[in-house]
Parts: C-alpha cells; structure tokens; sequence
C-alpha cells in the first residue's frame, strides 16, 4: 500500500486531519503497523522477541490515552516535568477471545500537595479521562467493527 505523508493544514487542529493507518506482513505471525506520519510499530505473536501482540497494543493504547488525556490538569498543577506511569494489564479469555477486564493504574506522586488538593486534583484528572480519553471510551461503549475483504 502507498500513501501520501500528511502533512498540517493551517487553521486545521491537529487532531482532525486524517492520518493513514495500515498493517504489512513481513512474515509468519508478523506484521508492521504504520502511520503516515512515519511511525511504525512491530506485531506478532507473544513467542517473537522484540513485537507487542494485538492485545498488548489494545492495553497500550488505552494506556496512553488515559496519560495524553490527564496530561493537562496534571502539568497545569504539577509543573511541565511531573512524572507518571500508567501501568495497564489484563488477561485473555482465550475460550470467547476477548479480554473481559482492563485494569489501570496511574502512577503520581501527590505527595507535594495537601490531602484536599491532591483529592480535588484526582477528581479532575479523572472527569478528564472519562471525557477526553477516546480509546477508553470506545472500549466501554464497545464499537462497532465493519470488516471488509478486498481482493485483486
């Protein structure tokens, strides 16, 4: 598959121009994700060194999005330099082959604030997830997926 790079249109957020998402086997069980924005992420199965599984992709991404999504009101009170850990895991229920629970855990350290500042701070950075992180609220929502095979 070709693509052009995306490039910023001005006056355009950067969040609403579109970026080409695609997946190439390079081998047995083995595939590149890519972007066209040039990023490129490594799949396969979990006996291959080296590659992130699908599903480990999924908790990654949810990951992810819930630090993009708490980066502000966390930055805004902690500084520019805080440092956090989001730490996400949950098993496969290999007889349906779903993964029926996703657990998070955001790593901060609070300890700089006051009880009733860092409470209010969670608050917040919470309510910011559960309205800005997409990933999350597409998993909980449970979307919908419309495959479809083309062939030459």
């Amino acid at each position: 598959m070709t693509t052009e790079a995306t490039t910023p249109t001005p006056g355009v957020p950067a969040d609403q121009v579109h970026t080409d998402l695609w997946v190439e086997r390079t081998g047995t069980r083995r595939y590149t994700g890519r972007s066209s924005r040039g990023g490129e992420v490594l799949i396969g199965s979990q006996d291959v060194e080296g590659v992130f599984t699908p599903g480990e992709l999924l908790k990654i991404a949810l990951a992810a999005c819930t630090g993009m999504s708490s980066d502000r009101p966390l930055a805004r009170r902690l500084g520019d330099d805080y440092d956090a850990t989001i730490r996400v895991s949950g098993d496969a229920d290999r007889e349906n082959e779903v993964y029926p629970r996703i657990e998070e855990i955001l790593e901060i350290d609070l300890s700089e604030l006051d009880p009733d500042a860092a409470a209010r701070l969670l608050v917040v950075v919470e309510r910011a997830i559960d309205a800005v992180c997409t990933v999350g609220r597409t998993v909980k929502a449970g979307a919908e997926v419309d495959l479809r095979i083309q062939t030459d």
